[in-house]
């Protein structure tokens, strides 16, 4: 009788154990499945943006058209720059064709698996589903994540590779094989961003450091303790494994080019971005908590209470996480020297896993202090779209203000009567914003910046022959110009371009410019720029 008890139970809890994994897996479909809409919803509808979409395309449409994928060129020079596996997945989808589409599209796949790979990261040091799905959910509608994400850069892919380095590692408590796939991943993360695997290497190491002094001190004993981080041989095999195409990739550039790439790549694209600020990218330390403070809501209004109690559980995995990743990220990006919005995106899978457990926290408890925000986000939203909207006949602004509005302001009521799960209404309501958005003219507003590249490339593919010289009076260079055009077209603007203009060569001016000109013929005109050759005497 005793043998059939003892044999009930153990079926029961094989049971549930077998509905929860398909459960889990579950939430990862889903995940995954919401994220790639979200991530390629009319991906390749808008131009490539400068700077580094422009750039990092043509060096990959330089791979896919010359079939050397090992030495990297821009328009027939040397690209020291940085590490080409960005630039490989591209010229992989440019054999079904060059287009913006096929320039984003596996980049954005590779930044959407990092949803369901947070989600997985949080099933693990939270070992609850509820704060890993809310985390999830907080990642996926997050504005920068998303908008980042979407592009053909190298951050969203260098986020996917460090969750997935995060979860192998966490994995590899239990299953030391797991480990190997940290050394992988670090070998991927150098050849996405270079230098950048050094300061998340750090965070990995000092995160998963203490998870082994943890072990040591409740008293597992050294034998687990012993099968994975440093006493762990997988690790080091994995090591070995991703750090040796990083060794022959870089050997190669540096017996190519010796110190030019050296001075080019690790010193001037490396290590002067963290001692100095490079083409006048200067800010003030507390920059990043700017950015935040833009285009974080309306989730950044649960931030601090995550990070405080983040600190107050500093003693669980999710809460050394968050405060291991977030103090020496957000501290190391702040005292460096050149800094861009996109050096962020590392930041915000601590940022997202802070404000799930705050949700899942505060689940049921309704944090009231919140409606008043979430009142004046709705108002805003409502008023500010429409009025934008109709001001400038878009109705694609009136969707997203109203959708945005009312969900704000309906969590907010949920709030107000003390309902569960309003956090919920917010989720869905953001996602559906930002499916409005991503489908709109709208997500890449750095495109209004300055003129439109596509009709001006298309001007000087028609009429200028492909050995001429072509320069541009424009104020600074334009990488996505260059790409539409196929060749590189540098400034040239005041006495140096006077010298110049005996030589045979077309001039790309802007209308209001034209009157400081010499004689010139005109070639033909878009709505900003004009292309002119010089009237020889």
């Amino acid at each position: 009788m005793i043998d059939q008890v003892n044999a009930s139970r153990q079926l029961n809890r094989s049971t549930a154990v077998g509905a929860l994994s398909r459960i889990v897996s579950l939430d990862g479909v889903w995940l995954t499945l919401a994220a790639v809409l979200l991530y390629w919803w009319r991906l390749g509808m808008l131009p490539l943006r400068d700077w580094d979409e422009g750039t990092i395309a043509a060096v990959a449409r330089s791979m896919a058209v010359s079939g050397d994928w090992i030495y990297p060129t821009l328009y027939g020079d040397a690209y020291l720059n940085k590490p080409p596996l960005v630039e490989w997945l591209m010229a992989t989808g440019y054999l079904g064709g060059v287009s913006e589409w096929t320039s984003r599209l596996l980049p954005a796949l590779v930044s959407a698996l990092a949803i369901p790979l947070l989600y997985w990261v949080g099933r693990e040091v939270f070992q609850q589903r509820r704060p890993a799905l809310l985390s999830a959910g907080v990642f996926l509608t997050l504005l920068p994540v998303v908008r980042h994400g979407r592009l053909a850069m190298r951050d969203g892919v260098a986020v996917t590779l460090f969750l997935l380095l995060l979860l192998w590692g966490l994995k590899a408590r239990k299953r030391p094989a797991y480990a190997l796939g940290v050394g992988v991943c670090l070998g991927l993360i150098a050849l996405t961003k270079g230098i950048l695997v050094i300061l998340l290497g750090v965070i990995a190491l000092v995160f998963f450091a203490i998870q082994f002094f943890a072990i040591q001190t409740v008293g597992l004993g050294r034998q687990s303790a012993s099968h994975w981080l440093l006493r762990n041989p997988y690790l080091w095999l994995g090591l070995g494994l991703g750090s040796l195409p990083v060794l022959l990739w870089y050997g190669a550039q540096l017996l190519r080019y010796g110190n030019v790439y050296w001075q080019g790549h690790f010193v001037s694209q490396s290590f002067e971005r963290v001692t100095s600020a490079i083409e006048d990218h200067q800010q003030q330390p507390w920059y990043y908590l700017l950015e935040m403070l833009k285009y974080g809501f309306p989730w950044l209004m649960f931030w601090p209470g995550g990070v405080c109690l983040a600190w107050r559980q500093r003693n669980r995995p999710w809460g050394q996480l968050v405060l291991v990743g977030t103090a020496i990220y957000l501290g190391a990006i702040s005292l460096m020297g050149t800094k861009l919005p996109w050096y962020i995106m590392p930041l915000y899978p601590f940022v997202a896993l802070a404000i799930g457990a705050y949700l899942h926290h505060a689940w049921e408890k309704s944090p009231r202090w919140a409606i008043g925000l979430l009142a004046l986000i709705s108002v805003v939203a409502l008023g500010g779209g429409v009025y934008l909207g109709v001001a400038d006949q878009q109705p694609t602004l009136i969707a997203i203000g109203i959708v945005l509005g009312m969900s704000a302001g309906w969590t907010g009521l949920q709030l107000w009567r003390r309902r569960a799960r309003w956090c919920l209404t917010l989720m869905a309501g953001l996602y559906l914003t930002l499916l409005l958005l991503m489908g709109s003219d709208f997500w890449l507003w750095e495109l209004n910046e300055a003129y439109a590249v596509k009709p001006v490339a298309a001007m000087v593919k028609q009429h200028v022959p492909p050995e001429a010289e072509v320069v541009t009076t424009f104020s600074y260079g334009r990488p996505s110009l260059n790409f539409y055009c196929d060749r590189n077209i540098p400034t040239l603007s005041g006495q140096p371009l006077l010298d110049r203009w005996q030589d045979n060569l077309y001039v790309l001016a802007e209308v209001h410019h034209l009157d400081t000109l010499p004689p010139y013929h005109e070639i033909g005109r878009t709505d900003d720029m004009v292309l002119v050759q010089p009237m020889i005497q």
